[in-house]
């Protein structure tokens, strides 16, 4: 069935679904321009906020950084990030494998209908003149008829009547003659008229117009299947980074799974740990004899540190929770950072100064290698003078000379503070090393040259107090047991390994460096992290 065949007199139905089916595609590609409008404004707001919720742009040296809870937080902003970028992906793609290519379409499709409308009128124009002609001629056949009739009937009356004469009777057969012969020809041209009227009406409503509307048809067909093509890419360009977005929110999976609260626990622990011991009771002051106000020897271990945590005033109590005012200000609870950390507790301040001359020992290192390299250069320049002067190298190497010298100095100076916050009363001394293929380190002075003194590693500093306190020390005994709640290797010197669920006895207290000494059934002894174990203290 065909427009053409079902619909041949509905040109005005036709005309009016055409335009219908055209303003539809306008409307759909409206709406998925909008559509797209939303996907970008959606995607620029999750750019936006992962932006303002990225912790990224504070210190990488915050103690959050090491948090898992931390790192899968920032995992989660990545792979929003990452979501918004493919929700960008299907705006564009809609808008160019729709909206594009649609309104393409849409335009070829007004121009082809424009087209089809015109023949369409041209053949209902052609139609109309012919029937005017058709007209013309019948009307003028019915007038022609008309007076021949009268001329034959003037004629019949003239013959009849006794008074006319002759000529008169002639010459009124003659008329009516002459009026009967145009009516004649008017009636060949109104019977040639109509015949050709008839033609082409049948041309037009069996040929002319039924083609018309069914090339309208198949426009419209065609319109409607690119429509339906449009309908389906509107899933199909959001299925196709469906699976991109499955990663993503996978990835936000894994970052929850990867939170690991008793690691971020022990984090926390390191990271603030301050080392003092808790305070012991407070002697009775008894002002009635005199006594003196200082505390005696007979309390019950009163640790130094808590009270030199307070200030020189000793007078005040030493309180868990710091009283503050309503009004808060940062200098009254923040006290002023020094240069050798002494602001900071006991442990945090060991562990600073560690970094610190670490960081001061990779420095002077490169200093180092950097004056042996300039000394090669200018022995090369001497043995081969065509190759550089060596006097051009000398303000290189008075200026590595003496930042080695400077760094020789700062390290000399940290390595004292370290000391003194090892509270073991051993001076760990630290000197540049290079590292062989073989993982041995090959020890040198700060000016480069080879010094026999064996020296520990900076992160191996707290094995070496380890070993001198195991030859200094008799055995022990035992203060208390600790049971083992995970695994520990003890593969650094100084240290014991230890099972999860293993006891051990207890030889010493953590000192407030984080390591407790124990010691095993068959004497073994070490040290193990604080951290690991439960500990009970005998009664």
């Amino acid at each position: 069935m065909d427009w053409g065949t079902e619909l041949w007199d509905q040109y005005d139905i036709i005309e009016k679904h055409t335009q219908s089916g055209l303003e539809l595609v306008e409307k759909y590609v409206k709406f998925v321009k909008e559509r797209t409008e939303i996907e970008q404004n959606y995607a620029k707001q999750l750019r936006n906020l992962s932006k303002k919720y990225n912790l990224k742009r504070s210190s990488k040296d915050e103690p959050e950084c090491r948090l898992s809870s931390y790192q899968s937080f920032l995992d989660i902003l990545n792979e929003m990030n990452d979501y918004a970028g493919q929700r960008e992906l299907i705006a564009e793609n809609m808008m160019m494998s729709i909206c594009i290519d649609l309104t393409k379409y849409l335009q070829e499709l007004k121009q082809e209908r424009k087209t089809y409308l015109m023949e369409a009128k041209k053949a209902q124009q052609s139609l109309e003149s012919t029937y005017k002609q058709l007209d013309t001629s019948k009307k003028r056949f019915e007038r022609e008829w008309r007076e021949a009739e009268r001329a034959a009937q003037y004629a019949e009356k003239t013959d009849q009547d006794i008074n006319a004469t002759k000529a008169d009777v002639e010459k009124a057969k003659q008329q009516a003659h002459m009026r009967a012969h145009i009516a004649e020809e008017c009636k060949n041209d109104y019977a040639a008229q109509l015949q050709k009227y008839n033609k082409e009406q049948n041309q037009f409503y069996f040929s002319d117009m039924p083609l018309i509307f069914n090339k309208m048809q198949d426009l419209d067909e065609r319109r409607v299947r690119k429509l339906a093509q449009g309908y389906i890419l509107f899933s199909d360009t959001e299925k196709h980074v469906m699976p991109i977005i499955g990663k993503c929110l996978e990835g936000i999976t894994k970052a929850g799974t990867n939170v690991n609260e008793r690691n971020d626990s022990m984090v926390v622990i390191e990271q603030n740990k301050s080392g003092f011991e808790r305070p012991g009771d407070v002697e009775f002051e008894d002002y009635s004899q005199g006594i003196n106000r200082a505390s005696s020897d007979s309390s019950l271990g009163t640790p130094k540190g808590p009270m030199d945590l307070v200030g020189k005033n000793r007078s005040k109590n030493f309180w868990l929770f710091s009283k503050r005012s309503k009004k808060f200000t940062p200098e009254r609870i923040t006290p002023p950072v020094t240069e050798d950390f002494a602001h900071l507790p006991p442990e945090q301040r060991r562990k600073r100064l560690q970094q610190k001359l670490e960081e001061i020992c990779k420095e002077l290192q490169k200093e180092v290698d950097q004056s042996e390299a300039l000394g090669k250069m200018k022995d090369v320049y001497e043995k081969n003078p065509q190759m550089g002067d060596p006097a051009s190298l000398a303000s290189q190497i008075n200026q590595t000379s003496q930042n080695i010298e400077r760094l020789r100095g700062e390290l000399n100076k940290y390595e004292t503070w370290l000391a003194e916050a090892g509270g073991r009363g051993d001076t760990l001394r630290y000197k540049t090393h290079t590292f062989n293929n073989n993982g041995a380190h090959d020890v040198h002075s700060p000016d480069g040259a080879h010094s026999d003194e064996s020296t520990p590693d900076p992160s191996q500093a707290i094995y070496a107090e380890f070993d001198d306190d195991f030859e200094d020390e008799e055995l022990t005994a035992p203060i208390g047991t600790c049971t083992a709640m995970y695994n520990f290797p003890g593969a650094s010197e100084g240290t014991i390994s230890m099972q999860e669920g293993e006891v051990l006895a207890m030889v010493e207290e953590d000192k407030g460096d984080g390591w407790t000494r124990v010691r095993r059934n068959n004497g073994d002894e070490g040290y193990i992290p604080t951290s690991y174990v439960t500990i009970s203290l005998n009664k």
